[in-house]
């Protein structure tokens, strides 16, 4: 069988991308369109799913704690869907391998002997650098990029190595981190990050809706509140995020502006 085929009772755990359908591959969109079953996450959009239009649609989505379903239950799903002959996606936001679970999903399904692949897709951080014209490295300020997710079971705190995070050299790109921006703030700050090192807020990235701004670590809680509100949030941590020129903010108005 040929790697990139969809045969019947096999699983491809596909990347939605930030949001945008012109963002997803042209591999994700052809899986799509042969779909008999699409589990897919709360975040994703209308539109992307209007690629699957002969596929069911079944909404797994879990935001802001509030799960449709658990996890066991969406592995048995799936399973349940290919081991009855269909062709099934498991839609996930960005990319599947990047907070995605999909490691449980993968373990599951080759347990019962059912053929699962991947097909990857932007992931969110990616998206936010390229539409606030910002790179996530940057020749001798930033040579590491470091994903983080801020998601903690209710009651718990972060368990995050911040000493090493706190590095000045690196880029944090850090997802579902709006409720917990004020702890993100202070634990940097205390484990060395200087307080006016640049961080960018993106709210519904690559949307119409997109929002984006910018400003210094230590005011990471109050800029978090003004923009992102329930919207889906992204945080990037470090110098190469920073505005370099007056022009760049303007060029991202007109883009924005353009959609």
């Amino acid at each position: 069988m040929h790697p990139d085929a969809f045969e019947p009772g096999t699983v491809w755990l596909v990347g939605a991308g930030p949001g945008d359908p012109d963002l997803l591959t042209r591999k994700a969109e052809r899986l799509l369109g042969q779909a008999d079953i699409v589990f897919h996450d709360a975040l994703v959009g209308k539109a992307v799913l209007a690629l699957a239009p002969h596929a069911a649609m079944v909404s797994v989505g879990k935001r802001s704690g509030r799960h449709s379903k658990g996890q066991d239950q969406i592995n048995d799903l799936m399973l349940l869907a290919a081991l009855q002959g269909q062709k099934v996606v498991r839609l996930k936001g960005g990319d599947p391998s990047i907070f995605g679970r999909s490691a449980e999903e993968i373990e599951h399904l080759v347990a019962a002997g059912v053929p699962v692949r991947i097909c990857p897709g932007i992931t969110t951080a990616s998206a936010a650098a390229a539409s606030g014209l910002a790179s996530l490295t940057l020749r001798g300020l930033a040579r590491k990029l470091t994903f983080v997710t801020a998601h903690a079971r209710a009651g718990e705190a972060l368990d995050l190595d911040w000493k090493a995070l706190a590095q000045p050299d690196a880029t944090l790109a850090i997802y579902m981190g709006r409720s917990a921006a004020p702890d993100i703030m202070r634990a940097l700050v205390a484990a060395g990050r200087a307080p006016d090192t640049p961080v960018m807020i993106a709210t519904n990235v690559s949307l119409p809706n997109e929002n984006i701004v910018r400003g210094r670590l230590d005011a990471l809680g109050f800029l978090v509140r003004a923009v992102s509100e329930d919207a889906p949030t992204l945080i990037l941590v470090g110098e190469a995020v920073a505005a370099r020129d007056p022009r760049a903010d303007a060029a991202i108005s007109l883009a924005r502006s353009m959609r």
